[in-house]
């Protein structure tokens, strides 16, 4: 019994450990990307296919942009969310904003961000009530990219080896995930 108790408690240990190195690692991954998220008016078919023609607006705008260069630019990048609206018949209002959120874990085709808070650049279009889109906008992985075009972004964009490993999953092993940690990293 006490050998069963000392095991147990020896691995709750190591797992408190492993999920605080992950903690640290997302928040250094977090300082370096700039997460994209465009929040649709609702969720009607009109309204989702808005929020994706306003995502390759506000794509096209800040093309050229450095990250740093994103709070300055809010301005623009809203104006040509709302031109786009307005191109398509919609009368809806938009709004441009740079902050923090909480994301989950996001698998995307090619790569994988952990749970964690990261910069956002927020797209909210009218009520912003329906399903949002997002993606990595600095550096700019938003498509479909090949595994080598993540590595490269990343790679240009300051991205540790580490860090590259951590997203695109280079050198197999495991991927821990503990729901705790993603739930607690909500309230930080």
């Amino acid at each position: 019994m006490k050998k069963t108790i000392l095991a147990v408690l020896a691995l709750l240990a190591a797992l408190t450990a492993t999920a605080a190195a992950l903690q640290g690692e997302q928040q250094a991954l977090a300082g370096k990307l700039v997460r994209l998220h465009v929040v649709a008016n609702s969720d009607s078919e009109q309204d989702q296919a808005l929020k994706l023609r306003v995502r390759d607006a506000v794509l096209e705008a800040s093309e050229g942009l450095e990250a740093e260069d994103l709070e300055a630019a809010l301005p623009r990048l809203q104006a040509a969310a709302q031109a786009c609206l307005r191109e398509q018949g919609s009368g809806d209002p938009v709004t441009v904003s740079l902050g923090e959120e909480h994301f989950p874990t996001r698998l995307y085709d090619n790569f994988a961000l952990p749970a964690g808070v990261y910069r956002s650049l927020r797209v909210t279009i009218g009520a912003g009530e329906g399903h949002n889109w997002w993606c990595v906008a600095f550096p700019s992985i938003c498509f479909r990219a090949t595994a080598a075009e993540v590595q490269d972004a990343a790679v240009s964009a300051g991205f540790t080896e580490e860090e590259v490993r951590l997203i695109t999953g280079d050198g197999g092993g495991y991927v821990l995930k503990f729901k705790a940690l993603e739930l607690s990293l909500i309230h930080i």
